[in-house]
C-alpha cells in the first residue's frame, strides 16, 4: 500500500479505499487515508470509552441519524479520507453531508494527524467544531471559527473540566469527568 501509484497515474481515493478494502486488516483495526497515505491503527478500550461517552452527551441535541464515528469523510486536500471517531451531522436535506461537529481521540500511532493535517482539512471543510481528546495528556482542544483554511479560536483545558459549546451549533455542554486516561 506504500505505491500508490498504478501505471504512473495517481489512485483516487475510492480506488485507494477499494484496495484497502481487499487487504487481510486485523479485526480491531481502524483506517483512514491522510494526504494519501494509509494509516492503520488499533482500536484501544480508552479511545471507544471516550468516543462513546461524547456519542451519549451528544444525544441530548442529536438524533441518531444525525450522529456518526468511524464511518469515512471526504476532507478537502489531497486524498483526505478520514474516519472520525465523532461526527454530529447538520439537520436539513443535506444531512450526511455537512459536519457540524467533529471529535478525534488521540492514539499515540495517529496524533500528529489528529494535531496537523486533519485539523487543518476539517478547517479547510468548515466544520464549526473540531474537538481534539488526549487520554495521553488528560486534556482536550476545542477548535472553532475556520475561515480561510484555519481556525481562529482555540482553547484547552485538563479532564475534568466542562467543553461549554452553547456558543456552537452544537449548543451543550459536554462534561468530561468520566474521561479516562492511558
Amino acid at each position: 500500500m506504500t505505491d500508490m501509484i498504478d501505471s504512473g497515474n495517481e489512485l483516487t481515493l475510492d480506488e485507494m479505499f477499494e484496495r484497502l478494502e481487499k487487504l487481510p486488516v486485523p479485526e480491531g483495526y481502524k483506517s483512514e487515508i491522510v494526504g494519501g497515505h494509509v494509516f492503520l491503527w488499533p482500536q484501544r478500550n480508552t479511545s471507544w470509552d471516550i468516543t462513546i461517552n461524547i456519542l451519549g452527551q451528544l444525544r441530548a441535541a442529536y438524533p441518531h441519524k444525525r450522529l456518526r464515528s468511524d464511518v469515512r469523510m471526504d476532507c478537502p486536500g489531497r486524498l483526505n479520507g478520514f474516519a472520525p471517531d465523532v461526527v454530529a451531522l447538520a439537520d436539513g436535506p443535506d444531512t450526511g453531508r455537512d459536519a457540524e461537529f467533529v471529535a478525534e481521540v488521540i492514539t499515540r500511532e495517529t496524533a500528529s494527524n489528529d494535531y496537523g493535517p486533519k485539523k487543518d482539512a476539517y478547517a479547510a471543510a468548515g466544520v464549526p467544531v473540531y474537538l481534539i481528546v488526549d487520554p495521553y495528556t488528560g486534556e482536550w482542544h476545542l477548535h472553532t471559527i475556520p475561515k480561510d483554511g484555519k481556525y481562529h479560536s482555540a482553547v484547552s483545558f485538563g479532564f475534568g473540566e466542562d467543553i461549554d459549546l452553547t456558543g456552537t451549533a452544537v449548543g451543550l455542554t459536554l462534561t468530561t469527568d468520566d474521561f479516562p486516561r492511558d
